[in-house]
């Protein structure tokens, strides 16, 4: 009869993305891991495999996260320029998380380029993202708050890589003024001439 895991997959992968995502993939050993996760180095092995595939869940689980908080933020907006402003606000002023940046971004400035399968990851989670903003910009288009000048599609592409640079800045010690700015401006843009 084997023996019961004594930790929850779930808590420890969760403590594996939190480490990768402040140290990155390269500075992160085996060691590291072990003792930021709280299991034996068997353990680690026998339910995730090697540093590699824990890496690459924890991009899945990071994935799952931020769908989660925006799927939650976009609900709660009473309109799409509400779902939009919220969204630029969490990746401005965020939480704990915000000096670490977006574990995505950092995966793809760090793998993407010599690693096919964290490349892959993390188009996915991008295009996920993106197409979350295209649901709320459709949403503001049809409601009369956007322009339909442009495509909700091709607005969801500006509109995302727009808050993936603000994710970029927000990690310097710049002005968040200025970050807060950009998002009033994005609005206004989207608003146009409707």
């Amino acid at each position: 009869m084997g023996r019961n895991k004594e930790f929850e997959e779930e808590d420890v992968l969760k403590k594996a993305m939190e480490l990768f995502w402040m140290q990155g993939y390269e500075k992160t050993s085996m060691s590291d891991l072990v003792e930021h996760m709280g299991i034996h180095r068997k353990s680690l092995y026998d339910t995730f495999g090697d540093k590699h595939s824990l890496y690459l869940k924890s991009i899945d689980c990071y994935r799952l996260k931020t769908s989660e908080t925006l799927n939650c933020i976009i609900s709660q907006a009473k309109t799409a320029s509400e779902g939009i402003k919220n969204i630029f606000n969490l990746m401005i002023d965020g939480t704990d998380e915000r000096q670490c940046g977006c574990f995505i971004v950092n995966a793809v400035t760090e793998m993407a380029m010599r690693d096919k399968e964290v490349d892959e990851k993390a188009e996915e989670a991008l295009a996920q993202s993106e197409r979350l903003m295209g649901e709320l910009i459709r949403k503001g288009q049809k409601d009369g708050e956007f322009s339909c000048s442009l495509s909700a599609d091709s607005l969801a592409e500006i509109l995302h890589s727009t808050l993936l640079g603000v994710r970029v800045y927000a990690r310097t010690s710049g002005s968040r003024e200025k970050l807060h700015g950009l998002a009033d401006n994005f609005l206004l843009l989207l608003k146009g001439n409707h």
